[in-house]
């Protein structure tokens, strides 16, 4: 679903102790009172009166996969214009009065929806509120030109340092192209194209603002040391004048497709070790097989026992590092496997190794210690995730969102603890069994080292 494994120690013998099908007994629930204002605004209120801080977290319900093609990177636009001020914001100021009440602030945007994020001393919240009530109610009016191009310009630089001038940067969008349908909602990156940033009027952007940043397609989460009558007076007072929005548009039902045939990519760069990326496309976040995946690529590349690691890493020392994991958004999945050859090791090399650790999971299943380890590791990040007031607000709106309450760390543990060595051993077999997606970057001029179906295995 969310879990990347890079090899790395994590599991060790004091998290083998308790028993995984613990699990939903020992992630805590999160106590939490939900309701709507008028206007559509969902409110989901955690108190946690343990410190004296308290996290906002606003999730907008559009990403780049509301998105349409030749207009794609708004959503991540608007993470950036979202911070220019509105109609009581001068420009500068959303940052200033946040630090000055000693609070932090930021944001993201992924392919499912864009959030907003404050946390601070409690005494800050109203302030916080305000703040985020006003650019949502208030920020079309003070939208022009100057602050498109600026922002647009920003988000561009962003490109240039997150994607085409930084090592491997490409990678995420030439898989994507190829990976998923034309058209595909997750067929784009995230930050969107050059040429569909440039192309952008104000007019479109404006549109997308009033289509998508509106109370009802949004979600409010409060958690922390706050009073929950306060909090709610302040809510009501600062977001129930905002006007309901248009309603947005339901997403395209993706339908069903299969990668018909191993596919060999090359992608040359400025790089100094060819590196290779093997992806497959599998299920979306919280359907049947989503836990399964995510156990897998422990199993693969969770830890230094992991298979991959233990081989690639410490054994025959070819590799310099290895990861693996199951992307699950909320439309559809990839599960994906990166190497990065040591000096003189060739991709090819790292390709036919991998897909002899593959088989062996295939043929032979895992341990009941592997299980044990990944369902454990899992849980403990879920467990840490919920420490600071920040992680409960986040997993509040990415589970309303995901699943339709925000009531279900829970179940969400109890899924990891029912997965079982056949369930892993099935899940590796239908999914890294099926023709995948192959991508080798490599150093410019060397074509060559591309792994493709002559030198794979």
């Amino acid at each position: 679903m969310r879990i990347g494994f890079v090899g790395f120690v994590i599991a060790g013998s004091a998290l083998l102790a308790s028993p995984a099908r613990s699990s939903a007994q020992t992630v805590p629930k999160i106590p939490f009172v939900e309701y709507a204002l008028p206007n559509g605004l969902q409110v989901i209120l955690a108190p946690d009166h343990s410190t004296p801080v308290v996290a906002v977290n606003t999730w907008y319900h559009v990403g780049s996969g509301d998105e349409q093609p030749g207009r794609t990177g708004f959503a991540h636009l608007f993470e950036h214009i979202m911070f220019m001020g509105s109609e009581h914001v001068p420009v500068g100021q959303f940052d200033k009065w946040l630090e000055s009440a000693g609070a932090n602030n930021n944001g993201s945007t992924t392919e499912d929806r864009t959030n907003y994020y404050e946390w601070m001393p409690s005494n800050a919240l109203p302030l916080a509120l305000w703040l985020d009530a006003d650019r949502m109610g208030h920020l079309l009016p003070t939208m022009d030109q100057a602050k498109v191009d600026l922002q647009r310009d920003v988000v561009k630089n962003e490109r240039r340092q997150s994607v085409d001038n930084v090592p491997y940067g490409r990678a995420d969008e030439t898989i994507r192209a190829v990976l998923f349908p034309a058209g595909h909602p997750y067929s784009w990156p995230v930050i969107g194209s050059m040429t569909d940033l440039s192309a952008a009027s104000l007019e479109d952007v404006k549109q997308f603002f009033r289509m998508y940043y509106a109370p009802n397609n949004a979600t409010l989460v409060v958690a922390g040391d706050f009073n929950q009558d306060s909090a709610k007076v302040w809510i009501a007072r600062y977001f129930g004048p905002i006007p309901r929005g248009a309603v947005a548009p339901r997403r395209p039902t993706v339908p069903s497709f299969r990668v018909a045939r191993d596919t060999f990519l090359v992608l040359e760069d400025h790089v100094q070790l060819p590196r290779l990326y093997e992806t497959w496309h599998t299920v979306k976040a919280f359907a049947g097989d989503d836990a399964s995946l995510d156990v897998l690529a422990y199993v693969l590349a969770g830890d230094k026992n992991s298979r991959l690691y233990r081989r690639l890493v410490y054994d025959l020392q070819v590799a310099q590092d290895v990861t693996a994991y199951q992307d699950g958004s909320r439309l559809d999945g990839y599960f994906q496997i990166i190497v990065t050859p040591k000096p003189g090791q060739s991709p090819s090399k790292m390709a036919s190794l991998v897909s002899a650790e593959i088989a062996k999971l295939i043929d032979g299943g895992i341990t009941a210690r592997e299980l044990a380890r990944a369902q454990n590791t899992i849980r403990a990040g879920q467990i840490d995730r919920l420490a600071t007031v920040l992680g409960k607000s986040s997993e509040l709106n990415f589970y309303n969102y995901f699943v339709g309450t925000p009531d279900y760390v829970q179940q969400d543990a109890a899924r990891y603890a029912r997965v079982t060595r056949s369930d892993v051993q099935r899940v590796a077999r239908t999914y890294l069994g099926a023709p995948k997606v192959v991508l080798t970057i490599v150093p410019e001029g060397k074509t060559g080292l591309m792994v493709d179906a002559r030198n794979e295995r």
